[in-house]
């Protein structure tokens, strides 16, 4: 079953990939309600926590990535899947996570606000580059004439576009920002569930077949994915509620985004849509474990207090 992975395609027609694209863009906008210049100012201001989130997010885990897929031998469609899902940025359950595991929240929030906005040029560009470096990854980019500045206007128009929009409701409409806020993040992480079911149901017979193929790499990868989170804070000599938030910054991936461009720009191609959306489950798995056991350790005294 393993050769024929790469000739599998999802089922998933032009409608529900607009509906995709509408849904990831909807979770951005409710992202973004939340947030406001202060949170970006702060990254001026003390530099260091989110340079290290940001160097491990887009340079750390792609590089290791690429190496990972060296060593694992996987097919040519998961190894590029691999890469893909490591080059978006953190998705936004990372600060719920981050929460819930008594880590610097406010630190988690502002480096998924600045990551999404890197990611407009840093997905693209890590995606050909990585993928480019090994034969087989660079032959699937080439007979699907992959644009970089094609998936650089993707992923401007459904992630940077509500991010705007959303910190401009909240900059000169705060008091409607407060209302709306919870039911937008709500409805849109309920709606892209309840797409994620309608799509595996209706590829049942593929994933079948590739998930014993996935299962191990993404495992694998995630847990790589907390480790270099984790380590890059500690040796950056970073508090303990810090080093938390960058771990599941770089653990907890936007999946979703993944999926948008693979299904727009590689066809639905079957081991890259398959590693993107069991990462999607599994990174929730993760999250919660590990959260689940931070939260029985108190903060440090003295340590920055958490905010949302």
């Amino acid at each position: 079953m393993t050769p024929d992975i790469d000739t599998l395609v999802l089922d998933f027609d032009a409608g529900s990939l607009l509906a995709l694209n509408v849904i990831l863009a909807l979770i951005m906008f409710g992202v973004a309600l939340s947030l406001e210049v202060e949170d970006f100012r702060r990254v001026a201001h003390r530099p260091r926590a989110p340079l290290v989130a940001l160097s491990a997010q887009f340079i750390l885990l792609p590089a290791l990535t690429w190496v990972l897929t060296l060593v694992l031998a996987v097919p040519p469609s998961v190894a590029l899947g691999m890469i893909l899902v490591s080059t978006c940025p953190g998705g936004n359950m990372s600060n719920f996570f981050t929460l819930l595991g008594r880590g610097n929240t406010a630190l988690s929030v502002t480096v998924t606000a600045v990551g999404t906005l890197l990611a407009i040029v840093m997905t693209p560009l890590n995606v050909t580059f990585w993928g480019g470096l090994s034969a087989d990854t660079r032959a699937v980019l080439t007979s699907l004439h992959v644009n970089p500045m094609d998936m650089v206007t993707t992923v401007l128009l459904v992630v940077g576009l509500p991010l705007v929009l959303g910190m401009a409701i909240r900059h000169f409409r705060p008091r409607w920002a407060d209302r709306v806020v919870r039911p937008f993040k709500v409805l849109g992480l309920v709606l892209f569930g309840l797409l994620l079911v309608v799509a595996f149901h209706a590829n049942l017979d593929i994933f079948a077949v590739v998930i014993g193929v996935v299962f191990l790499p993404v495992l694998l990868h995630n847990a790589m994915a907390w480790g270099i989170g984790l380590g890059s804070a500690t040796l950056a000599r970073l508090p303990r509620e810090d080093r938390r938030a960058i771990g599941t910054e770089v653990a907890i991936q936007n999946s979703g985004l993944g999926l948008v461009l693979i299904f727009a720009f590689f066809d639905g191609l079957g081991g890259m849509a398959v590693v993107a959306a069991w990462w999607g489950i599994w990174h929730i798995v993760a999250g919660m474990a590990v959260a689940g056991w931070w939260s029985r350790t108190p903060p440090l005294r003295g340590a920055p207090p958490c905010a949302e």
